[in-house]
């Protein structure tokens, strides 16, 4: 949206500068986004004086010049026809950048003679486009500058342009009197009254205007009158400037008389030529397939439903976006039909985008303009027209009637300091929406009709604070208690996800998040996949069921990833996996899968596969760091989709899982495509036991000064023996003084003979209250391979 300064004191009583409008502008929600002075390009140009002029030596059409400037007596070739001894004109020094023509000035030589600048046209300064001479001015002292000239005697040419942006809510800011108000209620000024004296009916129009049934929701009121006898031609030259100033071309008197007060009132107008009409109009909606000839030259083909005004001949206009041609005004034009009419901005936006049309007329009616001002409207256009057309207007010609905006909202003085954290008085408050045009009674707020976007309490609060000006506002910490500590927010199950993610991230996996709905292959691969689960409406086939586990949207993003080139990979994600369809039969769980090698191949070997025993490290780490028991099983007996002979559950118990790791079976990795070695693991967190005793301190340390004693012991067993089997017996042989039990060595075959193989364990002995002597050392030593031998059946081996 672009205004001029004057066009804005057109409707603003105002001593503020540009740069105090603009700051105001920002600060009201109407962000500037950029301001053109015509001063600004102006200021090299002086004023100087032709003192003697003669023929060109060597060309007809050239003059040399002697030119009176603030420098002195000058020399300079002009070609203009007026150029002549004794005018007043606007000098171009070397070195002036010239904005008409885009280039610098500079010394010239013209057919042999030396040119010291030059003398500007209106056009070559943008002033106008005119370029038919040099400017004559009527007055001025040599040497002024040419841009306070104007100032003076001709500021509607440097007259700064405003370009502010519009939100999609606030579409009374189209029109410059919009605009103007929000200034005024800011206290930037004082909002000048418009008023307009309709112009005396003298006939009865010979045409009428019908809205179909089907139409009146979109086109509830249609207004019109018509004028005979107006003489078109060049519009004022007040009005031409603010319309090239804002970037709009002139065209004619009645044409610019209705983008004028598009953007003055943001009211858009549509003037037909009443002797190009046949019969009377008609509102209604295409049947489709239509074809018009709008009034930029192009043909468009309309829609079934798209709402269009026609004649007795066929569709003439397209409603509220543009006019047609077959009846759009020339300098021939005598008698017009003009229009005022409310369109449906949903209707209006569809019909705009399905034809691809951009005018001023669509981006307003879209956005919502007055109802309410749609006849007034049509009055200003209509006395515009014949004060400086002349001509006589029928009486009002109207279909349909204004539609019913009123609405009031409870003004709640206290709000603005609950919502918005600002002190406002009621009476300022009050000052405020009377001065936007709201109407108070009482309590009551009444919503005037070019305010579409206010529609409810919250909304008066927002004006109030939007005027008062939110930069007030100041930041305030919020109340903390007084005593005690607050009570912690964050749930056990939420701090044990947020412990799991940051163990995770610092163990080097990549956190995924992947879709709840996987595709039933998938889900069928880990115990899902049956119509407990699956979806009633799915986004797509591959979201068919709710996931069963984590592990398959990782896997199916591990393949992604290996089609792509990368094919070593650690990635982890934490979320709801569900069992079952019904609420409540989801469990929270952490899984992560390593694939490939454990770092990138090296000349010294440092890269090998990745197998069970990494995800069982990074598993540990992970329940660590979530609090679960120390002590703990790993049993097999995992499910169909983990390797049946290497895996783990860690359990406490048989029957109470903590977690599962291991390699995942070769026929889930070949049907969710991954290449490769690959293991992972999944934690179910809500498995692991709340301490009875949560405090947020760690234990005291306990520590000892007293020779820690490692012995190592190889037993003979079966090979179906669990080595799982050998380490708890030998622990459990003295639990006061066995602080760990660790294998270290496995052999089978040679010398042990069939079904027979020997594992090998470290046992540390841990003293607390004296050092150990040989005696203790062999009595634990005895006892340990008694438990083992009781429980394994195997032998201590020699």
């Amino acid at each position: 949206m672009k205004f001029t300064l004057s066009w804005l004191k057109h409707h603003l009583e105002t001593d503020a500068s540009v740069d105090e409008i603009a700051e105001a502008l920002t600060d009201l929600g109407l962000e500037v986004e950029g301001i053109e002075d015509p001063a600004a390009k102006l200021r090299d140009f002086t004023i100087a004086k032709v003192i003697h002029a003669e023929k060109h030596p060597d060309a007809d059409k050239l003059k040399v010049c002697k030119v009176q400037s603030d420098e002195g007596e000058t020399q300079i070739v002009c070609g203009a026809p007026n150029a002549r001894e004794g005018i007043t004109v606007v000098l171009a020094k070397p070195g002036t950048y010239i904005p008409g023509l885009d280039i610098t000035i500079k010394v010239g030589n013209i057919r042999g003679v030396d040119s010291f600048g030059m003398m500007a046209s209106e056009k070559e300064l943008e002033l106008s486009d005119e370029h038919n001479g040099i400017i004559e001015l009527p007055s001025g002292e040599v040497g002024e500058n040419f841009a306070d000239w104007l100032a003076v005697n001709d500021p509607s040419k440097v007259d700064p342009v405003i370009e502010i942006a519009i939100t999609p809510n606030r579409p009374d800011a189209l029109g410059v009197r919009g605009i103007a108000r929000d200034l005024a209620a800011r206290g930037l000024g004082t909002l000048k009254p418009v008023v307009v004296d309709p112009v005396a009916a003298t006939f009865k129009a010979d045409l009428d205007v019908f809205i179909d049934d089907d139409t009146l929701d979109g086109c509830p009121i249609f207004c019109g009158r018509l004028i005979k006898g107006v003489k078109n031609g060049p519009s004022p030259a007040w009005l031409q400037q603010q319309l090239r100033a804002i970037g709009l071309r002139p065209i004619s008197f009645l044409v610019d008389v209705t983008n004028w007060f598009t953007y003055d009132l943001n009211r858009p107008l549509h003037v037909f030529d009443a002797d190009k009409v046949a019969g009377n109009l008609r509102v209604h909606r295409a049947a489709g397939g239509e074809v018009i000839t709008a009034l930029d030259d192009k043909d468009y083909t309309l829609a079934q439903g798209q709402m269009v005004i026609s004649d007795d001949t066929g569709v003439e206009s397209i409603a509220g976006i543009m006019g047609g041609a077959a009846t759009g005004c020339t300098e021939e034009t005598v008698n017009v039909f003009v229009e005022s009419a409310y369109w449906d901005p949903v209707q209006i936006a569809y019909a705009g985008r399905a034809l691809k049309i951009n005018s001023d007329a669509r981006y307003r009616f879209e956005r919502g303009i007055d109802p309410a001002f749609t006849p007034e409207g049509l009055e200003h256009a209509v006395r515009m027209i014949v004060d400086h057309a002349g001509g006589e207007a029928s009486e009002l010609i109207q279909a349909g009637s204004v539609p019913d905006t009123a609405r009031a909202y409870k003004l709640d003085a206290k709000r603005v300091i609950s919502l918005v954290g600002m002190d406002i008085p009621e009476s300022t408050q009050r000052q405020t929406l009377t001065a936007l045009g709201f109407k108070l009674d009482g309590t009551m707020a009444s919503v005037p009709s070019w305010r579409p976007d206010v529609q409810g309490e919250a909304d008066l609060v927002e004006e109030v604070a939007r005027i008062a000006s939110l930069t007030k506002l100041q930041g305030v910490p919020m109340k903390r208690m007084t005593t005690g500590v607050p009570k912690p927010i964050l749930t056990t199950s939420q701090l044990r996800q947020q412990a799991a993610r940051r163990m995770s991230a610092a163990l080097g996996y990549n956190e995924c998040v992947t879709y709840t709905f996987i595709d039933r292959e998938a889900a069928t691969l880990f115990g899902g996949g049956d119509d407990a689960t699956m979806l009633e409406n799915p986004i797509s086939s591959e979201m068919s069921h709710m996931r069963p586990a984590l592990l398959p949207g990782l896997l199916r993003a591990a393949a992604r990833n290996q089609a792509r080139g990368f094919m070593d990979m650690a990635l982890f994600e934490v979320g709801a996996a569900f069992h079952g369809g019904e609420p409540g039969e989801q469990h929270n769980a952490v899984s992560g899968v390593l694939i490939g090698r454990t770092a990138p191949k090296d000349v010294h070997g440092t890269s090998r596969p990745v197998d069970l025993y990494d995800a069982k490290a990074d598993v540990e780490a992970i329940l660590d760091a979530v609090g679960a028991p120390a002590k703990v099983q790993i049993l097999r007996g995992a499910r169909e989709w983990w390797h049946p002979g290497r895996h783990g559950q860690i359990c406490l118990g048989p029957k109470k899982v903590l977690a599962v790791f291991g390699e995942l079976h070769p026929k889930v990795l070949r049907d969710m495509d991954i290449k490769g070695p690959a293991v992972g693991f999944t934690i179910w967190l809500d498995e692991i036991p709340t301490p009875k005793n949560q405090t947020a301190t760690r234990p005291a340390l306990v520590a000892t000064d007293l020779q820690a004693v490692d012995r190592d012991f190889a037993f003979v067993v079966d090979a179906d023996v669990a080595a799982l089997t050998l380490v708890n017996a030998a622990a459990g042989a003295d639990k006061s003084l066995i602080t760990d039990v660790r294998v270290f060595d496995e052999f089978i075959g040679g010398a042990l003979g069939d079904g027979k193989k020997s594992l090998a364990v470290t046992v540390r002995l841990q003293p607390k209250d004296k050092t150990l002597k040989d005696a203790d050392i062999e009595a634990v030593s005895a006892k340990i391979v008694e438990k083992v031998s009781k429980a394994t059946g195997g032998t201590l081996r020699g």
